[in-house]
């Protein structure tokens, strides 16, 4: 009990001095600029966990009762955007993810296909974005570079201000990558006008790899940009069309397609005997924001090809690699979670007295193992997963805000508000984040 009054001390101390800090300069969030802007977003997190590390390991209840404490600051983004032109813009982001360094995996095929790395892997450094966007008409624009793919909600807005709680949204970033970002081409503009306003987005860009795919987070590990370089054999084709025609709302789906995410692998001849292997991925969400409350929503539904073929084949992956292999690969995933927030400041005629606190409550549920196929090996209930959250959000500024939840996730069911077979997970977390443009020219 002790140690955990001396971290939460510490936590709470250092959040406070990272506030002071981030506070400086960060007033002013409009996003208007003429020549350049510099700026970004950051988060820190103290998390109380009352479970152990691994409930697929070494107990028939999941994970042990076993309370553990960590701290950490999962990303620092920096942001750069440039107008060569009015018409010609680059834009740039990097992250530095858990405050630690990246490595690159290198395939030595000169080597007998052995895998290698020069350094060793803490957090990781990646460039999230990087793209030279040409701005034609609202109608219809281009941009080609390394930029965010929209599926699913918390990708197409992933800052920290949009969602609730000190963590992303649970259920998205257990079944996709999050954020998800990969190299390609995009066009995307708006479309009508008043109530019938609609944005779109439509990629091709590099797909999903299939030694990447397990039975914890499906396709959240299939990016292929471990590597130096990204395979592009078989594209992925994305779709994204956002209704914002009322006043506060937002209604969105997407759609992902890959025909083959075996021939982006790192040795295609791994899967070539199985021919094509798909993956399809829609989501569908939606926002409402006015001056009392919040209210955000999402699916997502995941369905891979041959998912038995593939499970055969990554559980045999080398030693040396650096995938989980971790089987059966399911045929479907499934996530959908709701939140809401309400405004104390407006409930209370807006008073200035009174803080922009939003007390809060998020549910999800997920399953990176939802349906096998066929004669496959049986799903695992330990991934099923069904979770409340609960806290408050005290936005210190507009574009910085201080977090505080609690989350409870049942393990092996699908109720709402019941207990599965395994034990319970629980856990109290605080954080800080921010989000902005510190320097415009």
């Amino acid at each position: 009990m002790n140690q955990k009054k001396n971290l939460l001390t510490a936590a709470l101390a250092v959040l406070t001095a990272f506030s002071s800090v981030s506070a400086q300069g960060g007033e002013d969030g409009g996003s208007t600029y003429e020549k350049f802007r510099v700026g970004g977003y950051g988060e820190m997190v103290a998390n109380f966990k009352d479970y152990g590390i691994n409930r697929y390991w070494g107990s028939k209840v999941g994970n042990p009762k076993t309370d553990r404490n960590t701290i950490s600051i999962p990303r620092f983004v920096i942001a750069f955007d440039y107008k060569f032109t009015p018409k010609w813009i680059l834009g740039a982001e990097i992250e530095f993810e858990s405050g630690g360094t990246g490595a690159a995996y290198e395939l030595e095929n000169s080597e007998n296909g052995e895998y290698e790395t020069e350094i060793e892997k803490g957090g990781e450094v990646a460039l999230e974005q990087f793209h030279i966007t040409r701005l034609i008409l609202p109608e219809i624009n281009v941009r080609v570079g390394h930029v965010i793919v929209p599926v699913g909600l918390t990708n197409s807005h992933h800052e920290p201000v949009n969602f609730f709680g000190t963590s992303r949204p649970e259920g998205e970033t257990k079944i996709i990558p999050c954020t998800w970002h990969e190299t390609g081409l995009e066009l995307f503009g708006t479309l009508g006008k008043g109530w019938a306003t609609f944005d779109y987005q439509a990629m091709v860009v590099t797909g999903l790899n299939a030694n990447g795919f397990d039975r914890k987070t499906w396709a959240g590990s299939g990016k292929t940009s471990i590597f130096e370089y990204d395979n592009f054999t078989s594209p992925a084709y994305v779709a994204r069309v956002d209704y914002r025609g009322g006043p506060g709302l937002r209604v969105g789906g997407s759609w992902y397609f890959c025909n083959n995410i075996g021939a982006n692998s790192d040795k295609p001849t791994t899967y070539t005997s199985y021919g094509d292997i798909p993956v399809r991925i829609y989501t569908v969400d939606a926002q409402y924001i006015n001056r009392f409350l919040t209210f955000r929503g999402n699916c997502i539904f995941g369905n891979l090809g041959k998912s038995d073929k593939l499970s055969q084949e990554n559980l045999n992956l080398g030693n040396k690699s650096p995938y989980t292999r971790a089987v059966p690969i399911a045929k479907r995933a499934v996530s959908y979670a709701g939140e809401v927030g309400i405004n104390l400041r407006s409930i209370c005629n807006d008073s200035k007295k009174v803080p922009v606190i939003y007390p809060f409550a998020r549910y999800e549920y997920y399953n990176p193992q939802e349906e096998g196929e066929k004669g496959q090996l049986p799903m695992d209930k330990r991934n099923q997963v069904s979770m409340w959250t609960a806290g408050l959000n005290w936005y210190a500024l507009p574009n910085l805000v201080v977090k505080a939840d609690y989350m409870t996730r049942q393990i092996g069911t699908g109720k709402v508000f019941g207990k599965g077979k395994y034990n319970s997970e629980n856990e109290f977390s605080i954080g800080i984040a921010y989000v902005g443009w510190f320097i415009k020219k």
